[in-house]
């Protein structure tokens, strides 16, 4: 019972100091305290040609990387196939222009023309990292990559600046 007191008199306090604050309090939107949260990754249209398929987002990450207080989405599409492994695209998602439309694409990181499959995507301070998987030619399989590579991509003076790391032969 004495747990139970002290937890919600602790959370009284905290939710108290929350909404009480001095009239001239202002806060500046850092990059990771973001006051807007990123785009829609499932409301985007993607340049894939998937026939019959429709895009499937397997991945998505937010930060705001332009310190406008508002999020970014970067999102990793393939085409939702069923069997094999598709290529994969990964973006960047701004938030649209006008009221109503669709997350538009600001950046193209990995297009899927490329033929590589996005793994393991983190964000961390303004960095994007990804491990890329493809293959060495085109008589590797489709479904058992034998190439792996993990790439950076650093948000510098208004833009994404890759930084790769040499290809592994094997995956």
């Amino acid at each position: 019972m004495h747990w139970v007191v002290t937890a919600a008199a602790l959370g009284a306090v905290l939710g108290g100091s929350a909404l009480l604050r001095p009239a001239d309090a202002t806060a500046t939107p850092t990059p990771d305290a973001v006051a807007a949260p990123g785009p829609d990754a499932e409301e985007a249209r993607y340049p894939l040609d998937c026939g019959p398929a429709d895009p499937e987002v397997i991945d998505r990450a937010a930060v705001d990387f332009d310190g406008d207080g508002r999020a970014e989405t970067v999102a990793v599409v393939r085409c939702a196939v069923g069997i094999g492994t598709p290529p994969s695209g990964m973006y960047v998602l701004a938030h649209p222009t006008r009221e109503g439309a669709r997350p538009r694409i600001a950046e193209t990181l990995v297009d899927p023309g490329e033929d590589m499959t996005v793994q393991e995507l983190t964000v961390r301070d303004r960095t994007i990292h990804a491990r890329l998987l493809g293959y060495s030619s085109d008589e590797v399989p489709r479904c058992c990559p034998d190439r792996m590579r993990d790439v950076e991509w650093n948000w510098r003076d208004g833009k994404f600046v890759l930084k790769a790391a040499p290809t592994a032969r094997s995956v």
